[in-house]
């Protein structure tokens, strides 16, 4: 495969920080092995690239655009008051301070990308489908093919969890689908060359006469030598844990109380590694269904400790009723644990038959007992969790890590500048229904 030129623009790329910059800068930084890239991001990012060795200049550069972001940010942080909510609040804030950042990338780049010295321009974050792209007709018009994605987000309350909804203060949510009509989407999409997306329910979303050049891929991934380790719990009991913000979409009160008869029996000891605004009502409800003995709380623990708690356990508990990416299943099943998760958008799409067990999204009640059921059977019937767990790794290792990601982003580079190669399909899969446990 020809060694292409990158111009991988990732406004968040850091490889200290969690979530979208750390997907942002493990895909930039992983393209690297297939392709001659040069990074674009922002300058607060500065430091954390330069030590993990990176040349300014050469093989990356840093755009500065908080004149116009930080007075957006500070606003959103208010409206959150700080406490980590209201996400589509501060997307609907970014979609209006992100297009400067794009706008000063093309002063940096425009007459280099004009003069052919990039094969693909690449926009890796933000993944959010509501933000548009200015760069992308000035790339089409210069014959360069722009790369948007993965794209994700978005994904609709399911019925039944108002108050959660509330609770996260996504009040704005219940507008988003205004977005669609936002200056700027349908020219990002009409001349994007490929779009990449992270989840079946973007993918629904982008209208049909573009999608010719959508594909479906995940976003996240795992770095094999950070989950070179494997689970090696002892038979008995039944060792669980979450991994999360404790948070009420995540769901950690619901696998309390599903869990509770095998906890206060001695059939089943659960690690809740984690921290958030449920911390004190999680303590206490633990407190009331008497499963003190059963249930460590850890808080947030380094990378290393997670990995050495959750490498003592046999599964990954974790209903969050509405996640969009779930790169903690993945993690999970990396170690070895089978992941007990509720089949709803990301880790729905992400475990597949035989790599774990889903519970059918509905009301809280349902959900619940669909959890108690699951776990109820796994005591009985041990023996399930080895094959699934060597199925869900084996997964993982074949598609899931930032190696193979490279690899099927550099296919997709190579059909949009070949306009006779079919349509890749990087999974080499379609997910599919796992076992059910209802």
């Amino acid at each position: 495969m020809t060694r292409r030129r990158v111009l991988a623009i990732a406004e968040a790329a850091n490889p200290d920080w969690v979530s979208v910059p750390l997907v942002g800068w493990s895909l930039a930084h992983a393209l690297r092995e297939v392709a001659d890239v040069h990074l674009v991001t922002h300058a607060r990012n500065r430091a954390a690239i330069l030590d993990a060795g990176y040349v300014e200049g050469r093989e990356v550069t840093f755009i500065d655009s908080d004149r116009l972001a930080r007075p957006l940010w500070q606003l959103g942080e208010a409206l959150r008051m700080g406490q980590g909510k209201g996400w589509t609040t501060i997307q609907a804030l970014n979609a209006l301070a992100y297009p400067h950042f794009e706008r000063l990338v093309w002063r940096a780049f425009g007459a280099e990308i004009k003069a052919g010295a990039y094969d693909i321009v690449h926009r890796i974050t933000p993944l959010s489908p509501t933000i548009a792209s200015p760069v992308a007709a000035r790339c089409a018009r210069a014959g360069v093919p722009f790369v948007l994605g993965p794209l994700n987000g978005g994904v609709p309350w399911p019925e039944g969890f108002n108050s959660e909804r509330l609770r996260e203060r996504e009040l704005l949510s219940y507008l988003r689908s205004a977005y669609r009509y936002l200056p700027g989407r349908a020219r990002t999409l009409r001349h994007a060359a490929a779009i990449l997306t992270g989840s079946r329910h973007t993918q629904s979303e982008i209208p049909a006469r573009y999608q010719d050049k959508v594909i479906y891929l995940p976003e996240n991934a795992v770095d094999p030598a950070k989950f070179s380790r494997l689970s090696r719990p002892g038979p008995k009991p039944l060792r669980a844990c979450f991994i999360g913000r404790m948070v009420p979409y995540k769901g950690p009160d619901m696998l309390l109380a599903a869990a509770a008869p095998l906890l206060q029996s001695g059939a089943m000891t659960l690690e809740m590694i984690g921290d958030g605004p449920m911390m004190n009502e999680l303590r206490a409800q633990v407190a009331e269904e008497g499963t003190d003995a059963a249930v460590t709380f850890h808080g947030w623990l380094p990378h290393g400790e997670v990995e050495s708690v959750a490498g003592r356990c046999h599964m990954l508990t974790f209903p969050s009723i509405r996640e969009f990416g779930g790169g903690v299943v993945l993690e999970a099943m990396a170690l070895g644990l089978v992941p007990l998760i509720v089949d709803y958008a990301g880790p729905g799409e992400l475990v597949t038959a035989g790599t774990g067990l889903k519970i059918p999204i509905g009301p809280r009640a349902a959900i619940i007992k669909g959890l108690r059921t699951a776990l109820k059977d796994v005591v009985a019937n041990p023996g399930q969790l080895g094959p699934m767990a060597e199925a869900g790794r084996a997964r993982v290792f074949d598609h899931f890590t930032w190696h193979a990601k490279a690899r099927q982003v550099a296919d997709v580079y190579e059909w949009t500048l070949t306009p006779a190669a079919t349509r890749p399909d990087p999974l080499a899969l379609r997910p599919a229904p796992a076992r059910r446990t209802s």
